[in-house]
């Protein structure tokens, strides 16, 4: 099934060169002139990407990012006239996922949305794995006088509670699903359920390094150039 791309531009010329060329690319583009068109088009069917443009009549492109990311995970490009470093900040706060300015060439547009779908796709693959492990019927692993409750997402050391963020979690889940293994970083990012394009080598580093100071620090071990093992015993 071909990919829906939402075209949000006030300007009829850039949506009809946009739908044409990723058209011709096998996407299934949709258009809007602005935000009450993108919300009508948005919810009447399923979009994968939106490439949005910042300046639009009425409700500005940063605003619906925003208010889109508050709602959904849907992919987002944002385009803008102007290259100006706080505008690709602020955007990128707001909740987008990438940015191009104008005039920009439709085959590097095409290698940035085939990017993003590619990093959406492999969040999906990774909360689907993670779904599917925290539905088994043995929801507690235990370690080293841990209990890590799968269905509950906690994880107890005794009597007392240890709060973990969401990537935490996530982290820790996969190095006792598979104990005294190397695990890349690459896989370790996978499966975790960030997207953002800063997610990378660097942001596993940290979020191990948090693990460390929240749990025992040697049961996270580095392999040098491979990556990290989990040092720990699991029971299940």
């Amino acid at each position: 099934m071909a990919y829906s791309v939402l075209v949000v531009d006030d300007e009829a010329v850039i949506r009809a060169r946009l739908k044409g060329y990723f058209e011709k690319e096998g996407y299934r583009v949709v258009e809007a002139a602005d935000g009450e068109q993108m919300w009508y088009e948005f919810n009447r069917q399923h979009i994968d990407l939106i490439m949005l443009d910042i300046n639009l009549p009425g409700v500005d492109g940063l605003s619906l990012t925003r208010e889109l990311r508050s709602r959904s995970h849907v992919g987002i490009i944002l385009v803008s006239g102007r290259d100006e470093s706080i505008d690709k900040i602020v955007g990128l706060e707001m909740g987008a996922d990438d940015y191009v300015t104008k005039p920009f060439e439709l085959r590097e547009l095409l290698v940035r949305v085939k990017n993003l779908l590619w990093r959406i796709s492999l969040v999906k693959q990774a909360e689907l794995a993670v779904a599917e492990e925290l539905s088994q019927p043995d929801d507690v692993l235990s370690f080293e006088g841990y209990q890590l409750e799968l269905n509950s997402r906690k994880l107890r050391h005794g009597d007392a509670l240890i709060k973990l963020t969401k990537a935490e979690f996530e982290l820790l889940v996969a190095f006792a699903l598979h104990p005294q293994q190397v695990l890349s970083r690459e896989r370790l990012m996978q499966q975790t359920s960030h997207r953002n394009l800063d997610v990378n080598d660097r942001t596993i580093d940290v979020i191990i390094r948090r693990l460390r100071n929240k749990l025992d620090t040697e049961l996270f071990v580095t392999i040098h150039g491979e990556g990290y093992l989990f040092a720990a015993k699991v029971d299940d």
